[in-house]
């Protein structure tokens, strides 16, 4: 059984169409890319899976569940996570409290617990604490620690996105253009992680992306999209090769 699957998916605002009869499937341990010009609706399918909108028709469901009956907070708990293409971190808190903050579904201590720092409260907090110190180690965020968000350049928050992220322990984590702003030097570090998360911690990835050449040297397989429609679906050269989707990148002169 597919770990995603998305059926006839649409979103209308008012006129507009944003998503329009997407469909798709993500195995488990796949990386999987949905693709496509500015406006065709990638980021929205991002917000509909993650329960930010609601669809005006279709079926999300995840590992067997229906998504469209929970509300955008029960989505982390079942083991989804996602980055946000605008980059939506603490400003005035260090990287190792943002990534602290991604293990808030693994609390299971009470407020009051928490006043008096019991044992069990303790215990939580080494754990948490661990698993966060493995994400740093992972991403290599060492030297960035105790640094406050704030400060530190465009490149390194975006890293510090995936790790909180990561922090989750999801089984299926959503990148929406993970290497948007990136140097090249940042974005192959990019392809080696996304390649880790899928050997090394079982993930399976869902990402939108633009940068082809991370596209290509990542993904099983590519949903191309254009004003809310799919286009085609295949392998990364399948999908670059289709005609509908050179036309809607480059023009259907230019394609022809």
């Amino acid at each position: 059984m597919s770990l995603l699957e998305v059926e006839d998916l649409a979103v209308h605002f008012g006129g507009v169409k944003a998503v329009d009869g997407v469909s798709f499937s993500v195995e488990p341990g796949e990386v999987f890319a949905i693709i496509g010009p500015n406006g065709a609706g990638k980021s929205t399918i991002f917000n509909l899976i993650s329960r930010i909108y609601d669809p005006t028709r279709g079926a999300i469901r995840f590992d067997g569940q229906d998504l469209t009956v929970l509300k955008s907070h029960d989505i982390a708990t079942l083991g989804i996570a996602r980055t946000f293409q605008n980059i939506e971190l603490f400003d005035h808190s260090t990287v190792l409290d943002n990534l602290l903050m991604g293990r808030h579904t693994h609390r299971t201590t009470n407020f009051v617990q928490d006043i008096l720092f019991l044992p069990r409260v303790r215990r939580e907090e080494r754990a948490h604490r661990h698993k966060v110190e493995e994400v740093i180690e992972f991403l290599e965020l060492e030297a960035y620690r105790e640094k406050m968000i704030a400060g530190l350049p465009y490149g390194v928050r975006k890293v510090v996105e995936i790790g909180r992220a990561l922090a989750l322990s999801p089984r299926l984590i959503l990148l929406d253009e993970p290497a948007s702003g990136l140097s090249v030097e940042e974005t192959q570090d990019v392809a080696f992680w996304i390649e880790d998360m899928r050997r090394d911690m079982g993930l399976t990835v869902l990402m939108v992306e633009h940068d082809m050449s991370l596209v290509t040297g990542v993904c099983d397989r590519v949903l191309a999209v254009a004003n809310g429609k799919p286009l085609a679906m295949g392998t990364p050269a399948e999908v670059q090769a289709h005609p509908d989707v050179q036309a809607a990148y480059l023009g259907t002169g230019a394609a022809a």
